[in-house]
């Protein structure tokens, strides 16, 4: 039992063994001939389009960052069989040998650079929008310098002036260092991994060991006219590819996750230095090219208009990257400012709100002092008005002391009124009930038409969980005090909005008036703009209570086209209550 487990996980890799094995007992047993030729090109063709498929089920399939690596992985393996179907009917449709050189070998050489890209892009690693930005564009730097370094190297022996010994040394001698660039970036990828994804690139890396050391074999039996298809130097591509295709299958069982990791400073500076080398060294090669080629001017001709070409293509990709970086330094300047103002607001509301606790507790105790003797002066005044012997002069002082008593005890009745403050009872209340009833009481107390108040409620605005009487006096107090700045400036508009924004119920006070002078000031106790007389600056700090006490926040601003504007946010009611309030006292 425990053998067929162990089977029943290696399958995959079983079948390409015994697939490699059987392609290998026929090339060892039949003879060079049109039929082992045939039988050899239909096999390889068969297994890089069965590998191309699996990994696009897997692109298909697999979730996440996984996607973008087996896609990468499909068009590696389609452009090898592109390769591999046009060296199919080179020698079985048209029974003749592979042209040199073959144009399809520039197919076969970019075939492992979607595969290196789907190793770099790390699916293994989180990655942040940002980073995947940049990281693709330093990649494509490198890509670009890639192709640029096949089409100054080779291309001129192959078709500028065609030179066949020196195009294949070339042609090979970059190969290497393509598959050796692979091995790579397998190696790192499978050191800093874990888990499943560690699994499959060492599993890759080893293939790309077996592919590198079996194509030097082939590229020198080649050279020396033993090649042919179907012979032993063809067994490590069978290999290379079967057990790809085995890797592939088996991962859809293996835990590949995207984990956290942060890598050496100096590893993540790598790729970005690459890609900024690659841009220098265009230059150095132009220069090399006119001082020191000696191929024929055809061939440097057209090595100087590709050095021109990839400085015009990479150096768009270093003026894109520099504007994404700054983009992203921008962006980060922006949530620096917002952290900051919202630091800033959250300190602000903590000192106002131990303000008005402190403030609430001296004045409770110095209220109720002022209150007895207060009370005695009012009475022995009364008594003395009473009397019918008071001369005029008398009566008259007399009426001041008493009218001057009662300003005080309504300037006390406030005082207590603010150092009292209490969480009251909390249920459903409809604000745009509260709100039309404010407005309309106070309309009454205005009459005459100079101040103009509208008052506009949105059809999903919500109810929140509230103290009706309290909210209900602060929304007088509010529009009050914006109807005061309006009647001093001889009349305006008083708008009124409630809507919802999110999970907040949201309510602005904008009026057209002369604006307030310092409206971060405006929420402090016995701060007021109005004449002596007229407001004892405590009812804004007994309103700024009430929103605190009911989970929201009240803000003061001037508008730019003039006047002042106090937004309110209380958090919406969840769900729904059985109890609504209406209207509280006035």
């Amino acid at each position: 039992m425990g053998r067929m487990s162990l089977f029943q996980r290696h399958r995959w890799f079983a079948a390409a063994a015994g697939i490699t094995l059987a392609f290998a007992s026929v090339s060892v047993i039949a003879h060079r001939s049109a039929g082992l030729i045939a039988f050899a090109d239909l096999v390889g063709l068969a297994l890089m389009l069965v590998a191309a498929g699996i990994t696009l089920a897997n692109a298909l399939t697999r979730p996440g960052q996984e996607r973008s690596f087996w896609a990468l992985m499909t068009l590696g393996f389609l452009l090898w069989a592109c390769n591999q179907a046009a060296w199919t009917y080179c020698e079985i449709v048209q029974h003749r040998q592979i042209p040199d050189p073959f144009f399809f070998d520039i197919i076969l050489f970019f075939h492992a650079v979607p595969m290196i890209a789907a190793v770099v892009w790390r699916p293994d690693m989180l990655k942040r929008e940002g980073k995947i930005h940049l990281s693709l564009l330093n990649f494509l730097m490198l890509l670009g310098w890639w192709i640029f370094l096949y089409a100054f190297i080779v291309f001129p022996h192959q078709y500028v002036v065609l030179n066949v010994a020196l195009y294949n040394d070339y042609y090979d001698r970059l190969y290497l260092l393509q598959n050796a660039l692979l091995l790579a970036v397998l190696g790192f990828s499978a050191w800093t991994s874990s888990g499943g994804w560690r699994r499959l690139y060492l599993h890759f890396l080893s293939v790309g060991l077996l592919y590198g050391v079996g194509s030097q074999f082939l590229d020198r039996a080649a050279a020396n006219g033993k090649y042919y298809s179907g012979s032993l130097y063809d067994i490590p591509l069978i290999g290379t590819v079967a057990w790809m295709a085995a890797a592939a299958l088996s991962a859809r069982e293996w835990d590949l996750q995207s984990r956290e990791f942060s890598l050496h400073p100096r590893w993540r500076k790598v790729i970005p230095r690459l890609a900024m080398l690659a841009l220098l060294s265009l230059p150095v090669l132009g220069v090399w090219t006119v001082l020191l080629d000696k191929s024929a001017a055809p061939s440097r001709a057209f090595r100087i208009f590709t050095v021109l070409a990839a400085m015009l293509l990479l150096g768009a990709f270093v003026f894109l990257r520099q504007y994404l970086q700054d983009q992203k330094l921008m962006a980060l300047l922006q949530e620096s400012r917002r952290g900051y103002e919202s630091q800033k607001r959250l300190q602000s509301q903590l000192v106002q709100k131990e303000k008005l606790a402190s403030l609430g507790n001296l004045v409770a105790g110095a209220a109720n002092e002022i209150n007895h003797p207060l009370t005695a002066i009012m009475s022995y005044s009364e008594q003395l008005w009473a009397k019918e012997q008071l001369t005029d002069e008398q009566d008259r002082l007399v009426r001041k002391i008493v009218n001057q008593a009662r300003r005080t005890r309504d300037l006390v009745a406030d005082l207590l009124s603010f150092a009292q403050q209490s969480p009251g009872e909390k249920i459903l209340v409809d604000l745009s009930v509260l709100l039309h009833r404010a407005t309309q009481m106070l309309e009454a107390r205005r009459p005459g038409g100079k101040i103009r108040l509208s008052l506009s409620i949105a059809p999903d605005f919500p109810r929140v969980q509230g103290n009706v009487n309290q909210l209900f006096q602060a929304f007088i107090e509010i529009i009050e005090n914006a109807m005061d700045a309006l009647e001093e400036a001889g009349g305006g508009s008083l708008e009124i909005t409630a809507q919802r924004q999110g999970k907040e119920a949201v309510l602005q006070f904008s009026d057209t008036g002369p604006g307030i002078r310092e409206p971060l000031r405006v929420f402090d106790p016995f701060y007021t703009t109005k004449p002596v007389g007229r407001g004892t600056g405590l009812g804004l700090s007994a309103v700024y209570g009430v929103i605190q006490d009911h989970s929201g926040q009240i803000t003061c601003q001037n508008k730019p086209e003039g006047g002042a504007l106090f937004v309110v946010r209380i958090p919406a009611a969840v769900g729904s209550a059985v109890q609504v309030a209406g209207a509280g006292g006035g």
